[in-house]
């Protein structure tokens, strides 16, 4: 045969196996979203938000901001005057007054803040069970709600409560401060006896 015949075959071969090989673009996948781990997983689901069950405040007459996180702090320092362990913060407390708090050696140690630090500075959402104290000129003033307890130790004044003159330690008059709802439901036997039963250590 001619071999410019098998030349011209082999050309037109070459040319249809090339088209035979092109195909249409595929269409663009969509870019596959990574699954949340880790530290973004962390972020995506919702935060748990600790609690605060209890506070108490001494207000002597230094002028210093006394904060407790714990009952048993706080009953060692009206029994004594002092705690074994403190931080003290100059200047933070409300009109400028020293604050300190009362800590117990797993603080110190850990370094991280007490649960009183943790009240004071917000970081902390009160529980709705929480209780509180201020010990105030010789007077137990005693709350259910913690912003209540936070606004008195700061300004001294509360609209509604209900007081018992003498009734508490050593002769000691209670206030049990309430809101207006809570004025018009009477008074807090609830909290009333959750006061006598720390007393009794229960």
């Amino acid at each position: 045969m001619n071999p410019l015949y098998w030349m011209g075959a082999a050309a037109a071969a070459v040319v249809l196996a090339g088209c035979a090989t092109q195909s249409a673009p595929a269409p663009k996948a969509e870019a596959a979203k990574p699954a949340a781990t880790g530290a973004s997983a962390a972020a995506a689901a919702p935060a748990v938000t600790a609690e605060a069950n209890e506070f108490y405040v001494v207000l002597p007459e230094d002028g210093r901001y006394y904060a407790f996180g714990s009952f048993k702090l706080y009953k060692d320092y009206l029994a004594h005057g002092e705690v074994a362990l403190t931080r003290t913060r100059i200047g933070a407390g409300p009109d400028g007054r020293t604050v300190v708090f009362g800590v117990t050696g797993e603080d110190i140690k850990s370094g991280k803040p007490s649960l009183a630090e943790l009240v004071f500075d917000a970081k902390l959402v009160p529980s709705k069970e929480f209780y509180g104290e201020v010990y105030k000129n010789g007077r137990y003033y005693v709350f259910g709600q913690l912003k209540d307890l936070l606004e008195f130790a700061a300004h001294g004044e509360v609209p509604y409560s209900f007081t018992d003159i003498g009734a508490g330690p050593n002769g000691a008059t209670i206030v049990w401060v309430v809101d207006k709802q809570g004025f018009a439901k009477g008074r807090p036997e609830a909290r009333m006896q959750h006061f006598q039963r720390l007393r009794k250590g229960g």
